[in-house]
């Protein structure tokens, strides 16, 4: 298992969590995936390490993007 931590920025509401969600989770490999609206946080879990990449695509699709850094 693989956990990996990211910050979300742009999300305003539950609709926004769900698209995150979905898309981050329909990833390769992805076996769980954390949105805490609050903070911004995302935090997947997979069977291998994820490409960030990746995640950021999926982010990107979901309409939002990941914090530099």
């Amino acid at each position: 298992m693989s956990t990996a931590r990211y910050t979300v920025v742009g999300m305003t509401c539950a609709h926004c969590v769900t698209a995150v969600t979905e898309e981050v989770g329909a990833l390769p490999g992805v076996t769980a995936v954390d949105v805490d609206l609050a903070s911004g946080g995302l935090t997947v879990t997979s069977t291998e390490p994820v490409d960030d990449g990746a995640v950021r695509a999926a982010v990107d699709e979901a309409g939002y993007e990941l914090a530099a850094g």
